[in-house]
């Protein structure tokens, strides 16, 4: 599914089969999480293949290495160009792109000295689907932000992600909603979620939520729009009057959300904010043009 015998990846500093890759058993983040990384798209547009947003992406990647202690010796034009060359080794057009920063050997409970730098792409649909997603709040917290970095893409924090979503899936869901440790809404497995009431967007704020970059999109389509969007906390019972919700996400794209905890929402997805910005983002993606808001 992720690759052939003819898939060629990255890893440090080299193209190689991805068959052919080879990597210690004992380094860090294998046995310990402490290793970063990125969810990326690629879509072709009349322009060619370009890589959505990858400065971002690549961005917040080296300094979710800066926040976790790992070296980190690439640049980000670098990183795109790399990225860009991938891509064409393996005639992709649309792509899944993983990147993975990696420890070297160390047992010990301290950063390591060594890193290494994989990346990966593939052919992979949307994450959640074309249809609408019904949604569980999850029996699972997104971490303290005492306990970890929340806002750094770690591998890590990723082991609370398959528990709250292997529960979901037991329990008949298609996906689950997490809340903080203070009961208010935080963010899915691997979206951010928003909801709306009455004509307004509200969504988590930074501080329990991984910022993601397909929700700042999101947000500067809105304000493009007209569409108010509020960041404050909230609890799932203010969701029961809700108008509609949706997830974002690389992975996700822009997702509808059906019912949460089987409790439908008021209007027709269609006649939804949400259904406005998931249309309109389909069509930024695929311009190929984010020049506008400081792209490649």
């Amino acid at each position: 599914m992720y690759f052939s015998n003819k898939s060629y990846v990255f890893l440090n500093g080299e193209f190689i089969k991805a068959s052919d890759a080879r990597i210690t058993l004992f380094n860090q983040t294998l046995h310990y999480g402490n290793g970063v990384f990125e969810g990326i798209r690629a879509y072709g547009s009349p322009s060619g293949t370009t890589i959505f947003k990858a400065r971002e992406h690549y961005k917040r990647l080296k300094e979710s290495a800066r926040k976790m202690h790992l070296k980190f010796d690439y640049s980000i034009s670098e990183l795109i160009d790399a990225t860009y060359q991938l891509l064409k080794k393996n005639h992709l057009a649309d792509a899944y792109i993983r990147p993975l920063l990696f420890s070297g050997v160390n047992m010990r409970l301290l950063p390591s000295e060594e890193s290494n730098l994989f990346i990966g792409a593939w052919k992979w649909e949307r994450y959640l689907g074309d249809k609408l997603v019904s949604v569980t709040i999850s029996s699972y917290e997104r971490p303290n932000p005492h306990s970890c970095i929340v806002d750094a893409k770690v591998t890590g924090h990723y082991t609370t992600s398959i528990l709250a979503t292997y529960e979901a899936r037991k329990k008949g869901f298609d996906e689950a909603l997490l809340l903080d440790m203070h009961g208010h809404v935080a963010e899915a497995p691997g979206s951010n979620f928003f909801y709306e009431k009455n004509g307004v967007l509200y969504t988590p704020p930074p501080g329990h939520i991984l910022p993601g970059i397909t929700r700042a999109t999101v947000m500067e389509i809105a304000k493009e729009l007209g569409i108010p969007v509020k960041e404050e906390l909230f609890t799932p019972e203010q969701l029961h009057d809700a108008d509609s919700a949706f997830f974002t996400g690389t992975a996700a794209e822009v997702a509808g959300i059906k019912s949460i905890d089987n409790r439908r929402f008021r209007k027709k997805w269609e006649d939804t904010a949400g259904y406005i910005l998931s249309q309109k983002y389909k069509e930024y993606i695929r311009t190929g043009d984010y020049s506008h808001s400081g792209i490649i």
